[in-house]
């Protein structure tokens, strides 16, 4: 119901990038830049500056883009509203999740929501958990579930359960052999890691700087923005590198990758995350109360 040209101009505002603002949006650079030329034009005036590659607001765009959010969260909350005075709960849903959780967690989740709410449709986006952040703080998605704590001063943050990282590797790895491994013996072998961004990456970063080790000191032979592409990596006798338990299910059935603990053991939250002061609708809240409870029971069974 908003005018596409204001959602448009508060992507461009936030992301401070015509780019960035693509991307979150789903549209073409010149697209975009097309939208702020019509608004600069309806309103007269410039909204950004722009020089050196770089693009701020002006005083103008400062006060458009304070309209702008207080509008474009009028407009979602009166979309709702007037929907959900049918009584059913249905419409669309979109959800942003990190890769881990995307992959291997929520799925089955969704899945039993549809078939719990036929009426309800539900669309995924799949991105690390900086992009994910980015795209509900720009109201482009729903809610977010991420692996790592929240950055975004504007968005709420809601824990869903625990989930362990433990450090993987090729059978005929020389780490095979140790039950529990430690940051410092870690630091001594090639590491597989996550780009950064990822959630996973950001944790287990912090983790190896709590135990004194620097993470720009690890040994990282190549960095990958996928779970799958990691343990196929790995798989090779590459290195290891640090995953959540529940990626690694299958393969360790298999007997294609080991999975170790590591000591001390690293557990991080899984958190949802939606904007704040935004009305949230019922298909929303009835999701969150959903997918949280499914979340902890699988949880509850990786432990």
């Amino acid at each position: 119901m908003a005018d596409r040209r204001l959602q448009v101009f508060h992507a461009v505002a936030r992301q401070l990038s015509f780019t960035k603002a693509a991307e979150v949006l789903f549209m073409t650079q010149p697209a975009v830049t097309f939208q702020i030329k019509q608004l600069e034009e309806h309103f007269n005036t410039r909204l950004f500056d722009r020089g050196h590659g770089k693009i701020s607001l002006t005083p103008a765009g400062e006060t458009v883009l304070e309209y702008a959010e207080r509008i474009l969260g009028l407009s979602s909350e009166m979309d709702v509203r007037l929907a959900e005075m049918t009584g059913q709960i249905g419409g669309p849903l979109l959800v942003g999740a990190s890769t881990t959780i995307a992959e291997f967690m929520l799925p089955r989740i969704l899945g039993e929501f549809k078939s719990q709410y036929p009426n309800v449709r539900p669309r995924l986006i799949v991105a690390n958990s900086e992009s994910i952040e980015m795209r509900v703080s720009e109201h482009t998605l729903d809610i977010g579930l991420i692996e790592a704590p929240s950055h975004q001063g504007n968005l709420q943050c809601e824990n869903c359960c625990e989930d362990e990282l433990l450090a993987i590797c090729a059978p005929g790895s020389p780490l095979a052999k140790n039950k529990e491994l430690t940051p410092q013996l870690l630091a001594t072998h090639p590491f597989v890691s996550r780009e950064p961004g990822s959630g996973t990456r950001e944790v287990t970063d912090n983790y190896f700087r709590g135990a004194g080790v620097p993470p720009e000191s690890l040994n990282i032979v190549i960095e990958l923005g996928s779970p799958e592409a990691i343990k196929g990596v790995v798989e090779t006798g590459i290195g290891f590198a640090i995953v959540s338990r529940a990626s690694v299910f299958k393969e360790k059935r298999l007997g294609d990758l080991l999975a170790i603990p590591l000591k001390p053991r690293l557990i991080r939250t899984l958190s949802m995350v939606y904007p704040k002061e935004k009305f949230r609708s019922r298909l929303v809240n009835t999701f969150v109360e959903f997918a949280t409870a499914k979340l902890k029971q699988f949880a509850a069974k990786q432990g």
